[in-house]
């Protein structure tokens, strides 16, 4: 097996024209863009395909560099604290709640479904923590963390390739039925978005080319992300030090909700970027060149190696997560517009991770209209509650 390593540089350029590939696809193939499908998880999966078929038919293992696909997150991330008013946080409570209780719910079902279809299928002892919430709402991050662990545990063979793949699975079947979903239930409930609402993620394509983008308003906002970055990274230093770890995204998010609720008012001609085209548009970019970089470097033959049962498993957690997003999650946030765009969300959560669950909310928005309130309590608790409680079920399922 020969291994070519690619540059930064022409990784971050290889996700842009994933993306384009993406775009033209989609315009080709109508479903897909009827439906939902974000375009840079259409090109990204063909680029997933094109990595397998030359790693299984050339012998040629292609390796990313994936740096600049973390900086990406963290822009994405502060320009969502930076769109979150507190009178909206104070609006969002009761929803928050209900939102992050039917998760911690989901949670537990999925497990279930984890530990019942390994013990229906023979799986080896271990395994159920690998094809449950670990992979599937922890994701790729969370899987790495605890395979070594598991592995000890129990003695299982190959626990990191088992998680990978049921991660890089679920986070394929994450970007496929997300939009889907809600896209099903906004059609038949006759639900659509606020009209003429301030821009928060995911500008429409016929309105992306108006002139007010210029490039004193790119500048301006680059420069508030990047000093909300730093001063959220110094943040998570200091967090450490204490002995507390969070996640380096979230802690940039929550920096991002602190400074666009206080510095504004600091002066009323103080220009800012919050809920504005510009912070829109460059949160589009950061989240749609992440997520074309993170299909794309998805390694598809680990998956193929694993066999039929884990694809079992699997297929019934994707059922599982898109019934209880319909039948539990749209009628208790309320049965109207958000609560549609929070049902693709979920099932983006449940299956892939936060960035999958916000990009299927962008390509669902972009066609039906803003919802900025989904936009809001779905991070903080699919990045910060979910996870504490998400700890604790994989810390169960090891002992």
């Amino acid at each position: 097996m020969t291994t070519l390593e690619t540059p930064a540089l022409e990784t971050f350029t290889l996700a842009i024209v994933v993306f384009f590939v993406g775009v033209g696809l989609n315009r080709l193939i109508t479903p897909l863009g009827r439906w939902n499908i974000p375009e840079a998880v259409t090109g990204g999966l063909v680029a997933s395909l094109a990595t397998l078929v030359a790693h299984d038919a050339l012998g040629l293992r292609i390796v990313f560099d994936l740096d600049a696909r973390d900086t990406l997150l963290l822009f994405f991330f502060t320009g969502i604290g930076l769109n979150a008013r507190f009178d909206d946080l104070v609006a969002g409570g009761r929803p928050l709640v209900t939102l992050l209780g039917l998760t911690l719910a989901f949670l537990i079902i999925q497990n279930l479904i984890a530990a019942g279809g390994a013990a229906a299928l023979g799986l080896p002892h271990g395994v159920a923590a690998l094809i449950g919430s670990a992979a599937l709402i922890g994701g790729h991050g969370t899987t790495i963390a605890w395979a070594p662990m598991i592995e000890q545990r129990f003695g299982l063979q190959h626990a990191m390739e088992i998680g990978v793949a049921s991660a890089t699975l679920g986070l394929v079947a994450a970007s496929l039925v997300g939009g889907p979903v809600a896209k099903f239930l906004i059609a038949r409930h006759g639900l659509a978005g606020p009209r003429n609402a301030a821009p928060v993620l995911g500008l429409s394509d016929d309105e992306a080319p108006r002139d007010d983008i210029d490039h004193v308003a790119l500048m301006r906002t680059l420069l508030v992300l990047s000093v909300a970055i730093l001063i959220g990274l110094a943040l998570q230093q200091g967090l450490l030090d204490l002995g507390l770890k969070l996640p380096p995204f979230v802690c940039c998010l929550l920096t991002a909700i602190v400074l666009t609720n206080f510095v504004p008012r600091l002066g009323a001609s103080l220009p800012w970027p919050a809920r504005s085209r510009s912070l829109a548009l460059v949160s589009d970019f950061s989240l749609n060149v992440f997520l074309a970089m993170s299909l794309m470097s998805m390694q598809l033959w680990s998956v193929a190696e694993l066999g039929p049962t884990l694809i079992v498993v699997l297929a019934l957690q994707t059922l599982a997560s898109v019934l209880f997003a319909a039948f539990a999650v749209f009628p208790a946030m309320g049965r109207n517009y958000d609560a549609a765009v929070l049902t693709a969300g979920f099932v983006g959560v449940t299956l892939g991770a936060t960035p999958t669950a916000i990009a299927n909310m962008t390509s669902v928005t972009k066609a039906h209209g803003q919802a900025p309130m989904a936009f809001i309590i779905l991070p903080l608790v699919s990045a910060f509650f979910i996870d504490l409680a998400n700890a604790a079920a994989i810390g169960f399922l090891v002992r």
